[in-house]
């Protein structure tokens, strides 16, 4: 197993890293947080999970090795694949996903695209005992998605950044999505990043 990858950043795009290693480019897929933190040409680190199918190898990146473990530790629950756990991710952090199953709050993972109201419930009964206690978040009024919800136009905004956008062009973007993010969250839901990332990327696509 490929535990960590290591080296400068070659290149950026909505959903992969390609990194440095050894003189080889490791095309890496990465949840949108996790792309944020990364600038090209910059060393980084990212833990990793190498998922084998038939037909394909693909690799996984994280900013730490605990959302790595948890990213495996989805993958435990029945229907739960390597997309579906990355969309998780992409949505709640570890610590959020922790508390959403400990509290059984149902409509954390329903925010998340792909799940529904009769795949959260068995995914709350199967992920209860798995995922473990919360590292960094007490359990309480604090709301599972509110370490990511209210940094959504941080990390859109740091995402488009890392994929080479001018500040100003970033912020523009993140602009024009608000009204997507802000009906999510006024639904009750969480910001869908991965969703809002590609909007805004087609937003600047047009601008050009």
């Amino acid at each position: 197993m490929i535990a960590f990858v290591s080296g400068p950043v070659a290149a950026l795009a909505p959903a992969t890293a390609v990194i440095e290693v050894g003189g080889i480019g490791m095309a890496v897929q990465c949840t949108p947080g996790t792309l944020a933190g990364l600038r090209i040409g910059e060393e980084a680190r990212l833990a990793t999970s190498l998922v084998v199918r038939e037909d394909s190898l693909t690799l996984y990146g994280f900013a730490d090795d605990d959302e790595r473990q948890v990213f495996e530790l989805l993958q435990t629950a029945s229907g739960v694949g390597p997309r579906l756990a990355q969309a998780m991710l992409a949505t709640h952090s570890p610590d959020a996903l922790r508390i959403a199953v400990a509290t059984g709050d149902e409509k954390a993972l329903t925010a998340v695209s792909g799940i529904g109201k009769k795949g959260a419930q068995k995914l709350l009964l199967e992920l209860k005992d798995r995922l473990g206690e919360p590292a960094g978040a007490h359990i309480g009024q604090q709301g599972a998605g509110a370490a990511v919800s209210s940094s959504w136009r941080d990390q859109l905004g740091a995402a488009l950044i890392g994929l080479g956008y001018a500040t100003r062009e970033a912020d523009e973007a993140v602009s024009a999505v608000a009204p997507q993010a802000e009906a999510a969250i006024a639904d009750g839901g969480q910001a869908p990043v991965p969703q809002l990332l590609r909007a805004a990327l087609q937003t600047l696509n047009r601008a050009r």
